[in-house]
């Protein structure tokens, strides 16, 4: 094995269950981008602009990559091009918000009306991703692109007003099937044109599909078969999957460990020792505490960040979604301490 790979091969490699001298160090985009405020001000590329031009948007990535030390490019920097495309109203934010949906399309599951296939590519905004990932993954051959896809049951429920979607998925079981399998339709066109266009590995995030709210029977009936629909998709093109699941997943752990993903990102209170233990077979990505790096002091981020290399955490990224107020000083030295530690 070599002494160091390039941030590409390392990140391949660990999706690939083959070694490397040590973790990568991520952040995927889409819930989970670094486009923070201090990065935005130091490089001139921001947002919400960067949501509309694929130029911005990729200049931005640039940024973060430079700034942050973070070892990829990950684009979109939100979780409402797909929605948008879809036909829901989206709130852009601003340089300190991220965008959010204003109003969902449809009031029922049964509501739904089936747009085209490829609507999300076809979008303004979807063209914009497509556009960054291209120049992204023509400009820089050695760090890996991630493309990230918001995932079935968050698509479906910034569709439908979340508090009814949940209630139907119960009341009205035929119409969410239809619904999820809408989206999950139009998420496997989207994730085959982002891997078209140069992704080197895709991302879904699927935060609404969190445990605690879905419980096991619900998140094996609705989120599990359709996330693996877009994962076995997604293989066909030869590219790596990451899935994302938020919050406490203790409750559909044993419905995790049928993901057909090539990596299972959790949340700060998950224990991904004990995942490991339980399951070797899994790739561990995270989770050190996007809290601690809003609020914590570096010397705190450094000790985490020690944490997951001591526990032989497979790709160390950040829990979730960070917030633009997160100092840069403390992504910095989360990055450098995977770095130099773990050559050390």
């Amino acid at each position: 094995m070599p002494g160091a790979f390039s941030p590409m091969e390392r990140l391949l490699r660990k999706l690939n269950k083959k070694n490397t001298e040590r973790p990568p160090v991520i952040c995927p985009g889409g819930m989970m981008n670094a486009a923070i405020v201090e990065v935005m001000e130091k490089g001139g590329h921001t947002l919400p602009e960067a949501h509309h031009e694929g130029g911005l948007m990729a200049g931005l990535a640039e940024d973060v990559q430079a700034f942050t030390g973070f070892e990829n490019y990950g684009v979109p920097f939100c979780m409402t091009v797909e929605p948008e495309a879809l036909g829901s109203a989206i709130n852009y934010g601003s340089l300190t918000c991220e965008p959010k949906i204003d109003k969902e399309k449809f009031s029922h599951v049964r509501d739904v009306e089936f747009a085209l296939p490829g609507t999300v590519a076809e979008s303004a905004r979807g063209a914009a991703v497509l556009e960054a990932v291209n120049l992204l993954s023509r400009g820089h051959s050695d760090i890996p692109v991630i493309g990230s896809i918001t995932g079935p049951v968050s698509s479906a429920a910034s569709l439908v007003d979340p508090m009814t979607f949940f209630k139907e998925l119960y009341r009205d079981r035929e119409n969410a099937h239809r619904l999820l399998s809408y989206v999950t339709g139009q998420l496997i066109d989207w994730a085959l044109s982002v891997a078209e266009s140069g992704a080197s590995v895709l991302s879904i995030a699927d935060p609404t599909a969190t445990g605690e709210i879905l419980g096991p029977r619900l998140f094996e009936e609705y989120a599990l078969p359709y996330l693996n629909q877009i994962i076995r998709a997604a293989h066909k093109t030869g590219k790596p999957v990451i899935v994302h699941i938020c919050g406490d997943v203790g409750r559909v752990k044993q419905h995790l460990y049928r993901l057909e993903s090539d990596a299972l990102s959790v949340d700060a209170m998950v224990s991904l020792a004990l995942i490991k233990k339980e399951n070797p077979a899994v790739t561990t990505m995270g989770n050190l505490s996007t809290y601690l790096l809003e609020s914590g002091d570096p010397e705190r981020v450094e000790k985490a960040a020690a944490i997951l290399l001591d526990k032989e955490i497979d790709i160390i990224a950040p829990a979730c979604g960070l917030s633009t107020s997160s100092p840069l000083k403390n992504i910095q030295v989360f990055t450098a301490t995977v770095k130099e530690r773990a050559n050390a």
